[in-house]
C-alpha cells in the first residue's frame, strides 16, 4: 500500500494518454500504434518501442466499442476494481480508462454511475476507472485501493520471449493481431 494522498504519476498518465496514434519514432513501420502503456516511464509506447521497456511494467490497451480498454486481470494488479462495471471481448473481461459520453440523459429505475450517472448493470457504481478514480480522491483518497506491483509483463511479450531481446515484426503482429478476411467454404 502507498501513502494516503498519493496519486500516482502512472495512474495520471494512464487516464490522460491518447492511445493508438502512429508512432513518431516508428511512422514507416506497419503495425506502429501506440497501444501499450509503460507504468515506469508514464508513456505510451509502439510494439517496436519494447526493447528497453522490457523490464518495466506495462499494460496492453484495448479498443472496445472505439473507446481504450484494460484487462481487469491487469488492472487488479495495480489498483482495486471492484465496482467497476466491466465487459467481455475476446474471451477477457475488460474495463474503460475513461468515462464514455452518455447519447441521451438517463430516466428510470436503475443503478447509475456514482461520478457520470451513466446508466449501468447492477451491481457496479462506476463505468470506468477514471470515474472511480474522481469518485475516491473526492472522498477519502486512493491510499488503500492502490496496490504494489513490482512486475507487470505483456502476457504475449513473455509468452513469445521470456528474456528481453529487441521485438521482431511476429511479435508486433502478435501484439495487435486483428482477425483475418473470413472465407467461406466451397458450396458443393
Amino acid at each position: 500500500m502507498v501513502g494516503y494522498s498519493y496519486f500516482p504519476h502512472w495512474l495520471e498518465g494512464l487516464l490522460g494518454e491518447k492511445f493508438f496514434n502512429s508512432c513518431l519514432i516508428h511512422e514507416t513501420a506497419k503495425k506502429n500504434e501506440k497501444n501499450i502503456f509503460c507504468l515506469d516511464c508514464c508513456t505510451s509506447i509502439c510494439p517496436h518501442c519494447l526493447s528497453p521497456h522490457c523490464s518495466h511494467r506495462l499494460l496492453q490497451i484495448r479498443r472496445y466499442v472505439y473507446r481504450d480498454v484494460v484487462r481487469q486481470d491487469d488492472l487488479e494488479k495495480l489498483i482495486d476494481c471492484s465496482f467497476v462495471q466491466s465487459y467481455i471481448t475476446n474471451n477477457a473481461k475488460v474495463i474503460f480508462l475513461n468515462q464514455r459520453p452518455q447519447p441521451r440523459p438517463f430516466r428510470g429505475s436503475g443503478n447509475i454511475c456514482t461520478t457520470c450517472d451513466r446508466s449501468l448493470q447492477d451491481p457496479y457504481l462506476f463505468c470506468s476507472l477514471s470515474c472511480k478514480v474522481k469518485y475516491l480522491v473526492r472522498k477519502n483518497g486512493l491510499a488503500k485501493y492502490l496496490y504494489e506491483c513490482e512486475f507487470l509483463p505483456l502476457p504475449e511479450y513473455v509468452q513469445m520471449s521470456p528474456t528481453c531481446s529487441p521485438p521482431t515484426e511476429l511479435m508486433a503482429v502478435h501484439i495487435n493481431r486483428r482477425k483475418a478476411i473470413p472465407h467461406r467454404s466451397p458450396l458443393y
